[in-house]
């Protein structure tokens, strides 16, 4: 897929977001900051993508520890002027982490300051290019993906991956989310697009398709939300076990009942004991080749 010559798109692994850089001839800016425990891998890609110059701002779609746990690193680096999604405002001038999420998932995200906000209907100018700002509801109900017309480009954040999508959160927590995210593919279905910068994995030009898969999937979700809640607490652990890499089988049955947002959606969904679901998860990774079982503990893979 062909980047604009302002753009250079840092893939990561799964555990942090990619990061888009922007060089424009007026100032440089960066999409998103990955996971905390990648800040000092995030400050030298910045650093070695910006040669001579510094980073004068950065943006978030959404505020998901794995999209701004760089932020505070980049702002004492750089000083950057940082800009949020303006739902996110008040969470974010309170460092409210119940709102942010990361006290109910059991994320890491050192405390950021922001200075001006995003809602969809707004322009933004990156590097030389103009971006629509659209509002992106389902995984999380304030995420924002951002469209630039002239070049067919999505950036997507967790909205849309060449295989799937980021999990609908709003529905763990009971609340509405298998619409609003149907509505924001069939927004994405609506641009012109000739190639996506996905939140995870490489960006990709088979928009159809990856949509195709992702309306299926939503489907597939949303007729019955006890696979949505399987599919959290497979997606949650395993998110763990790539920022702990191996973990006691006794601890991931122990976060079943003392990770709020495990507790509230078993209690809402599934009603399994504490252990035997710790277990499921367990064996569900096993299965899916993303971890192992070695001498009581959970191994990523």
């Amino acid at each position: 897929m062909k980047i604009p010559a302002c753009m250079q798109v840092f893939e990561r692994g799964w555990l942090s977001a990619n990061n888009i850089l922007f060089i424009g001839p007026e100032d440089t800016a960066l999409v998103d900051s990955g996971y905390v425990i990648h800040s000092e891998q995030t400050l030298a890609l910045v650093q070695h993508g910006l040669g001579a110059r510094k980073l004068d701002r950065l943006v978030n779609t959404h505020l998901h520890s794995d999209h701004c746990g760089g932020n505070a690193a980049l702002q004492a680096r750089y000083g950057c002027h940082t800009t949020i999604p303006a739902a996110d405002a008040a969470a974010v001038r309170d460092w409210d982490q119940d709102l942010l999420t990361y006290r109910m998932t059991a994320q890491q995200c050192p405390r950021f300051s922001f200075d001006a906000t995003l809602a969809g209907g707004e322009r933004l100018r990156l590097g030389e290019l103009d971006w629509d700002v659209l509002a992106a509801p389902g995984h999380d109900p304030h995420s924002l993906v951002l469209y630039c017309p002239a070049e067919g480009l999505l950036i997507s954040a967790d909205a849309l991956w060449e295989n799937g999508f980021g999990v609908i959160f709003p529905e763990l927590e009971g609340e509405s989310g298998f619409a609003e995210a149907r509505a924001t593919l069939e927004l994405i279905a609506s641009l012109d697009l000739r190639g996506v910068i996905p939140g995870h994995g490489k960006p990709f030009t088979d928009v159809s398709g990856a949509l195709d898969r992702a309306l299926r999937r939503i489907d597939y979700l949303a007729a019955d939300p006890v696979r949505n809640a399987h599919n959290g607490f497979r997606a949650l652990v395993k998110f763990r076990l790539l920022e702990l890499r191996r973990v006691p089988i006794t601890d991931v049955r122990r976060w079943m009942r003392e990770i709020p947002l495990f507790a509230s959606a078993n209690a809402r969904y599934l009603q399994m004991d504490d252990d035997a679901l710790g277990d499921w998860t367990v064996a569900q990774l096993v299965k899916a080749g993303v971890a192992s079982v070695e001498d009581g503990m959970l191994v990523d893979r």
